[in-house]
Formats: C-alpha cells, sequence, structure tokens
C-alpha cells in the first residue's frame, strides 16, 4: 500500500517539476526575444501638417507662427532670425548606444519686420557628421603628480584671519 502511494507521489512530483521547467523556459525564452525587439522614442516637435500648412511667407508673422506650432525647439544664433522644429527617432537594442534613424527639421525663417520670409525642410540625409577636434588647449602652471595633488595640502593650515581673505560675517 505504501509503495503504491509512494510511486503515485513520485510521478506527481515529476510532472509538477517537469511542468515548472517548461514555464520558466518559456519565460526565458520570451525575456531573451523580448530583448532582441529595439526600444524606440520620439524626441522633439512633432509638427501637424494641417498647422504647418496654414503659414505662408510673406503673410505671418513671428506672433501666428507660434500661435500656430508652438515655441521652436531653437532659434539660429547668428544671421537672420530663424525658428527650428525639430523632430527625431531614435533606436535602442539592448546596452548599445542609442541611434537616430530619422531627422525632420522645419525652419521658418523671418524678415528684419518679423514675417515668415522662407520655410524649409530637412531631413537626417541633409546633416553633415562633425567630427570632434581631439586637441586641448594648454594651460600654463605646474603639473601636479597624482601624489602631489592627493598630500600637497598636508600641513597647510590656516588660521582664521591669516589668509588675508575675509570671512563671510566680518
Amino acid at each position: 500500500m505504501t509503495v503504491g502511494v509512494t510511486t503515485r507521489f513520485a510521478r506527481t512530483m515529476a510532472a509538477t517539476q517537469s511542468k515548472a521547467r517548461m514555464v520558466v523556459l518559456a519565460l526565458v525564452a520570451a525575456g531573451s526575444l523580448a530583448a532582441c525587439e529595439p526600444r524606440v522614442s520620439n524626441h522633439g516637435y512633432v509638427p501637424d501638417p494641417g498647422a504647418l500648412s496654414r503659414i505662408e511667407p510673406g503673410v505671418h508673422t513671428q506672433l501666428e507662427v507660434a500661435q500656430f506650432l508652438g515655441t521652436p525647439s531653437t532659434a539660429a544664433l547668428f544671421g537672420e532670425e530663424t525658428w527650428l522644429y525639430i523632430t527625431e527617432r531614435r533606436e535602442e537594442f539592448a546596452f548599445f548606444r542609442p541611434e537616430i534613424v530619422a531627422q525632420e527639421i522645419v525652419a521658418i525663417a523671418f524678415d528684419n519686420r518679423g514675417v515668415v520670409k522662407e520655410i524649409a525642410g530637412f531631413t537626417l540625409a541633409d546633416g553633415i557628421v562633425i567630427d570632434p577636434v581631439s586637441r586641448t588647449t594648454p594651460t600654463y602652471g605646474k603639473q601636479l603628480s597624482l601624489l602631489e595633488q592627493m598630500f600637497g595640502n598636508i600641513g597647510r593650515f590656516n588660521t582664521e584671519g591669516q589668509s588675508g581673505v575675509s570671512l563671510p560675517g566680518q
């Protein structure tokens, strides 16, 4: 009698462990497949095509453009007044650096009276990749070693008022 109960219990335990293994394997497989899917994020201004089509060069002012489209992402610093509305789409796989896969820029130039002069559109293909210069600007002064930086101020104590610098509240 006890042999039959023990055998039945062993079979039940084996079946339960087998089901648990299958569930764990299914979860691991689903998790690893989900890691292969890129995370997509949109940044910046997403223009409303209807609002953008209402803006006419020579007719609308900066105030009206701001009412139609909202404030720009940025404005040109030099030259004529130009507002830029920038939209960017990025994809990121797992732990890799995000990659820009699409970019749209709407540039609205204004004349000196604040009236729309020109509307232009640019994409990622219109951009130019700029390589930063790796040179450094030399500075004058003493180059300190690591030990000098760590232990250079040991023993240099200023009592109050000896430094020649007035302390707050004095």
